[in-house]
């Protein structure tokens, strides 16, 4: 498996835009608190809001991920695992720009469905389902969607083109609507219906008793997410569709859903699916067994700089000047945060626990000349390139030292590759821690096979 590197999809230095659509009301922060949170967890939700909150305030020039970094505590892979889960379930849609090596982002905040729509929407239903119970599950759709209307009621609203027709007028090319590209761009949330097999769904099912012009494309899609959920083949959404028909030979969303259900609890198992997040290998993450030294890697590619410094000084916090050298390091110079952490850990180990702003500055301005670009290429470059470090360092203060000594002492300070800091603070943690007769006939067939009947 090819493992991403988290510095080639995000890196704290890169700055971001945020685009608010629309103002956003009141009753959509409860949507997203109540109904989306529980599907993703705080972390994504609290990012949302937070770029919601800037979004809002409009801000004059770009921001840096390295804010959002502080304003969550939450480290670089954190923050890029957040966004991914806002895209998945269409809070979210991200746009990426690259120039002559630098990249920069465009998020664009997207409204959460209304109650009715998510309640109607038989991923999101059932993942909601799955979350918080069937009780709670209750009280949301009592609070949050309307009452029925009595089915005495029929809709009689005229559409658009009962009442207006077009007029021809010159109208600039460039202020035409290209319909062709808009399709299905007010699609919720990505899902993608080629992963049906629609040519064999209707391979297997007549057009006499399921005309072609019943599968609309909100019909489509149904059919394709609830196939997702139940893991449902184009073979079984066929007695799906047919059991999902009604007297008058339609179908109906609701119909769908609850044939699937029904076809799910004979032939699968009576219990709901659940849906879960797919498990993707974390980014810099090692396949495998990770010895001492990886463990190190990861640890420094995935957290904050702060708490890098916090964990070394035996949780003390850090001085506000090495937090602004750190900040400096990755914001103005673009270095990756798994290599500054991996500079912040090698100085302060060297140095007697020091962070001399120079002594930092010279070996990064190094280490970015050789393109230094993760925290394992930095750690086995200050191995090799140690006895050069240490010359640097004590050239000031010890100039009449022989290379000898200076070479006997950097042995020993770098003799141990997982520094003995990095024990202690696991240990810490542990600590913490239709009617008609072929209708009624085939209906009956399928019926019967799944043992099942009126």
């Amino acid at each position: 498996m090819t493992l991403i590197h988290l510095y080639k999809e995000l890196q704290p230095g890169d700055p971001f835009d945020i685009r608010l659509p629309h103002a956003f009301s009141t009753q959509e922060r409860q949507l997203v608190t109540l109904f989306y949170q529980p599907l993703t967890g705080s972390e994504p939700i609290s990012l949302y809001l937070t770029l919601w909150a800037e979004a809002e305030q409009m801000p004059k020039q770009q921001m840096t991920h390295y804010y959002l970094m502080n304003v969550l505590g939450l480290p670089i892979g954190k923050v890029f695992e957040a966004r991914i889960a806002l895209e998945a379930i269409g809070l979210l849609r991200t746009w990426k720009k690259e120039n002559a090596g630098e990249r920069s982002f465009l998020y664009e905040l997207q409204r959460p469905l209304d109650a009715d729509s998510f309640m109607k929407d038989p991923l999101l239903s059932m993942f909601l389902f799955s979350k918080i119970g069937e009780q709670a599950y209750r009280n949301l759709r009592q609070r949050f969607m309307s009452p029925v209307k009595d089915k005495e009621f029929k809709d009689v609203s005229r559409a658009f083109i009962d009442v207006f027709k077009p007029v021809h007028s010159n109208i600039p090319s460039d202020l035409q609507v290209d319909t062709s590209q808009k399709d299905k761009q007010q699609k919720v949330y990505p899902f993608y219906l080629e992963q049906f097999d629609f040519d064999l769904l209707q391979a297997g099912l007549s057009e006499q008793l399921v005309p072609s012009n019943l599968l609309t494309l909100e019909v489509r899609e149904a059919i394709a997410k609830l196939a997702f959920l139940y893991h449902l083949t184009a073979l079984d959404m066929q007695k799906v569709v047919i059991l999902a028909l009604d007297d008058d030979l339609g179908i109906s969303q609701e119909r769908l859903r609850k044939a699937a259900a029904d076809f799910y609890k004979l032939t699968v198992s009576k219990e709901p699916p659940k849906l879960a997040r797919v498990n993707e290998p974390l980014p810099v993450a090692e396949v495998g067994q990770k010895t001492k030294d990886q463990e190190l890697q990861h640890y420094l590619e995935t957290t904050a700089p702060v708490q890098v410094l916090r964990d070394i000084n035996n949780g003390k916090e850090p001085l506000q000047t090495s937090v602004q050298l750190a900040e400096n390091l990755i914001v103005q110079h673009g270095m990756p945060i798994g290599v500054v952490n991996a500079l912040l850990e090698y100085v302060m180990l060297t140095t007697d626990m020091k962070l001399p702003k120079k002594y930092v500055e010279t070996i990064a301005d190094h280490w970015v000349r050789k393109n230094v670009q993760t925290a394992k290429e930095a750690m086995e470059l200050a191995r090799q390139e140690h006895d050069k470090y240490t010359a640097w360092k004590n050239k000031p203060q010890t100039a009449n030292k022989t290379s000898q000594q200076v070479k006997g002492r950097s042995r020993n300070q770098r003799e141990e590759k997982v520094p003995e800091w990095f024990y202690k603070r696991n240990e810490k943690q542990e600590e913490d821690a239709s009617s008609t007769i072929d209708f009624e006939k085939e209906r009956q067939k399928i019926l019967e096979m799944l043992g099942k009947s009126e």
